[in-house]
């Protein structure tokens, strides 16, 4: 954090030299949610998973492992202190550019993004059908799709499909798969619909 705090000083303060500062978006984010065991020793340092509100860690599709913190800075822009709970994921960064820079992307450029423009500027964040978050480590194959306050997790690729209500559950501690039938359907489907085949 030490370092993290130092080097961002330094740039902010490159920038305001440079008298480019306030014309300057600047964003700092982590690339996953807690990167350590919440029973491990470094794990209870950090204590990432919030006291035990968020389940997982780095490489589970739980939020533990995908949850990470966020600071915009782009004075004038970006309202100042304002803390929002709104998702969105690093796939978005590229139409975000785009859209700031007032460039249309070409129809061939494929991207799962949408730009967070508005939610930057202190608007509301963008409207999507889903998120969707897939990983092949190990021969295991971990996946989950998050559409509105539900979110699915499957582990394994013939695994049981597991229903969370974030909005309630942020913990993911209760799978309410069985009682949420129609949310089961749709998280499955997603679950098949929005990934892509891909040789590796």
């Amino acid at each position: 954090m030490t370092r993290l705090d130092s080097d961002v000083g330094r740039l902010l303060s490159e920038l305001k030299e440079l008298k480019t500062d306030d014309n300057t978006l600047v964003i700092v984010a982590g690339d996953n949610g807690s990167s350590f065991a919440p029973n491990s020793e470094i794990g209870k340092r950090f204590d990432q998973t919030m006291g035990g509100k968020l389940r997982g860690f780095k490489r589970s599709r739980y939020e533990g492992g995908l949850r990470e913190a966020c600071i915009a800075r782009w004075p004038g822009v970006v309202p100042a202190g304002k803390v929002s709970d709104e998702p969105w994921a690093f796939w978005d960064f590229l139409p975000t550019c785009a859209d700031l820079i007032g460039v249309k992307l070409p129809a061939t450029a494929k991207t799962d993004g949408v730009s967070i423009l508005p939610l930057l500027k202190g608007g509301a964040a963008p409207k999507r059908d889903h998120f969707h978050w897939e990983l092949h480590e190990s021969g295991a194959s971990l996946r989950a799709v998050r559409f509105g306050d539900w979110k699915a997790v499957q582990v394994g690729k013939s695994g049981a499909v597991q229903l969370f209500d974030l909005k309630a559950d942020p913990a993911e501690k209760i799978d309410v798969a069985a009682s949420r039938p129609d949310e089961l359907a749709k998280a499955t489907k997603l679950l098949t619909d929005a990934r892509d085949e891909h040789p590796d």
